[in-house]
Parts: C-alpha cells; structure tokens; sequence
C-alpha cells in the first residue's frame, strides 16, 4: 500500500475548491486566538447541537433497544467517523473535514430508523405533496433548526461550511463498483430532490460515503448473533461467506474483522484517477453481505412486528398534532392540549414558539435563527409536525405516544 495518494486531492487552501468548500450561508461570528480551521470548527458545533445527543436514543437497527450493547443511531455514527478518519488520514485527505461530516450525517434521522423514514415518507407524501428522505432532513436540521448560542448568546442556526453540508446530504446510496469520484460543480443543495442524485463534491465526502457501508455491514450483523436470531443455517452461510472470500482462518464476520477487510482494501485499490473503490473480490463481498442482512436481518418477524408499532406511533402522533391547526390561533390550541398531553403538545408548543412566527421576536428572546413557519399558512404547520417528529428518538415518540393511549 501506498500513503498518501491523495495528498494533492486533500482540501486545503491550495486546492482549487477551497473557497467555495468552506463558504457559509452566513458568516460566523469569531473568538480572538481561535485556533481551528473552518472544518474543525463545524465538528465542535454538530457536537454540541440538540439533534447531535439525541442519536443515543435512536434506532440504528433494533428498535428502542434496552440492551446496553446493542447499537444506537450516535454508536454508528461514532463507528463512521473512525473508519473515515483512517482512510482519510492514509489517503492523504483532510480529517477534519471527514470528521465533520461523519458526526453530522445523521442528524436528521427519524425516530424507528429507516422504519421510521419510511413512514415519515408516505405523511410527507400525502400532506405536503413532498417526499422525505433522512439525507436532506439532517441537511434541513442543521441548516434551519439547530441552533446555538453566538457571543452574544443570541442563538443562532449552524452555518456550516459548504463542504460539510454537501457530504451531510449526499452521504447515502450505495457503492458501486464503477468508483466514487467527486463531482466538480457546487450546486444548491437544498434544491436536490431525491437521495443519491449527486456525488459528494470532496474526496473526504466520498470516503465519509463508504465509511458509512464499511461501518454498519458487520455491526448490524454482530447486533444479531448478540440478539440470538440467527439460525444455525444462517451462521453456517456467513461462516462459509468468511472463508470464501476472507481465507480458511476466519471462521466469522465480526465487526472489527469487516472493517479491517474493507479498509485495507479501500487503502490499497483507491487512487486519484480511478477513485474511491474495492476490489472485485471485497465488493463482492459488499453485495453479499448486504443481501444476507436483508434477508435475514431487517426483514425479520421481531422487526416486521415492531416495524407495525413505528407506525401506529408515528401516525398517531402525526394526526393528534394535525388535529390542532386554527390558523394563527394554533398555539393557543396546542397550549390547551398540553395540559392533556405535556410531552406532545408542550413539546410541540415550545417547538412553534421557537421556529414560527407566533414568537414576537423580542430582543428579551435572544433567538435569532431563522423563522421556518407561518401559522397561517396551513402547508407551514403539517411541515412543522413533520420537524417535529422527526426530531423525536425512539424513546419519546414512545413516551408521546403513551400519554394518548393513558387515561
């Protein structure tokens, strides 16, 4: 293996995208003596926005777990940004920026993971004409919902740098075998309509983009054998799959034996001219591995039953909250119901007392982030029960949706 093959590709002020990778929507405010770059900077802001800790109370694979080493939505993300750290940092690319958009590209998941997604998906649909994907919800989230306070402690939405934003919303889709290479052009990224439409515009986007595979292949499948739901049949065929394709020495497919195959193998194949890309063999490997946990994972009963639960949730708590809208009355509606449903109707309350136009801005207020929804407008507040909820974890979806069915 050869480091630093990407030494010249690496984002960096002599690299011809510079300018427009670390531009922002709107300028930061800046500290005296700070000593991080643009990209070091988005990383500590992801880290310590809302929407960021709410990932250790969502659904990676298994539903609402209470099992303490089962993974969660913020481990996966952990386990991403380590392997994208490792190829960026052989490769010659910048960590900084891979660790940025590996931490934030998840934000905006839905509570119930890609249960959760699609179901949001089909509400999008039929109320707002719209679709919903997980990519550009965690682009909206840290574009317009989160916030944190500016040195005046007004709070204020992130304002990321292009390039970080640009790998949040285009982290997904699968690996081809074909290569990942980044595209050339900046587009405007909240006007792309479908996941996957577009490349990343970095190389450090395109690593975040495998790293995202490399890491939940062999974790979702060491969650299973943890969880006991693998047939003696299933294990003989990923003990079989090990030694086809790994060598007669591995008798399993553990997480850190995944990881390791596909990083070396991504270290050694990748090169500026042919991409981001595995081998033949490895990519295989990829496929088969991806078919096995469909088959054999996320189509499971347990899954298929909690999968029905996610949405009696999720609809119930969509047409409990549609239910309020009075026009610009709607707050007091929704203050009413708190009283009945302190979670759901108080958290929802506090959320359209930030994000909509009922606050009167005051300067007593100290928000200054942007203003998503017009009361009055009734498409504005299905889209703001949309936020909502897909903000939500596992947990308080869960603890919402109690406080309908209590008495």
């Amino acid at each position: 293996m050869e480091p630093g093959k990407f030494a010249g590709e690496r984002m960096a002020e002599s690299n011809p995208k510079w300018k427009v990778a670390t531009s922002r929507l709107k300028e930061l405010y800046q500290r005296p003596n700070d000593i991080r770059s643009p990209f070091a900077r988005d990383y500590n802001r992801i880290l310590h926005c809302t929407a960021y800790r709410r990932l250790k109370h969502k659904t990676q694979v298994f539903f609402a777990t209470s099992n303490d080493h089962i993974c969660t939505r913020i481990e996966h993300v952990s386990h991403v940004a380590s392997v994208s750290h490792t190829i960026a940092e052989f490769l010659g690319l910048n960590t900084e920026l891979t660790a940025a958009i590996a931490i934030g590209h998840d934000v905006g998941h839905a509570p119930f993971g890609h249960a959760g997604e699609e179901i949001l998906r089909e509400i999008a649909r039929e109320n707002l004409g719209d679709t919903f994907w997980h990519e550009r919800n965690s682009l909206r989230f840290v574009d317009k919902c989160e916030t944190l306070p500016d040195d005046a402690g007004v709070e204020q939405n992130l304002h990321l740098t292009y390039a970080v934003r640009d790998g949040i919303v285009s982290h997904c889709g699968e690996v081809d075998d074909e290569a990942l290479v980044p595209r050339d052009e900046a587009i405007r990224l909240e006007e792309l309509t479908e996941a996957s439409a577009v490349p990343p515009f970095t190389w450090e986007g395109c690593v975040v983009k495998v790293a995202d595979k490399v890491a939940y292949l062999g974790r979702d499948i060491e969650d299973a054998l943890t969880l006991s739901i693998l047939t003696e049949d299933q294990l003989a065929e990923l003990q079989h799959m090990a030694r086809d394709v790994l060598g007669s020495a591995l008798e399993a497919l553990n997480t850190t034996v995944v990881m390791h195959e596909f990083i070396i193998d991504l270290c050694t194949h990748s090169d500026p001219q042919k991409g981001i890309r595995l081998s033949a063999l490895k990519f295989e490997l990829m496929k088969r591995l991806r078919k096995f946990s469909q088959e054999h994972i996320y189509q499971h009963e347990r899954l298929r039953i909690y999968r029905d639960y996610a949405r009696l949730i999720i609809q119930s708590l969509f047409k409990t909250l549609l239910g309020l809208y009075q026009g610009r009355d709607t707050l007091r509606a929704v203050e009413e119901k708190a009283r009945l449903y302190p979670n759901l109707a108080g958290g929802f309350r506090d959320w359209l007392w930030r994000y909509s136009d009922a606050n009167p801005r005051e300067d007593s207020c100290k928000l200054g982030n942007e203003i998503l929804y017009r009361l009055g407008e009734e498409r504005d507040y299905r889209q703001a029960i949309m936020d909502y909820i897909s903000g939500m974890t596992d947990a308080y979806a869960i603890k919402a949706f109690g406080e309908l069915t209590s008495f």
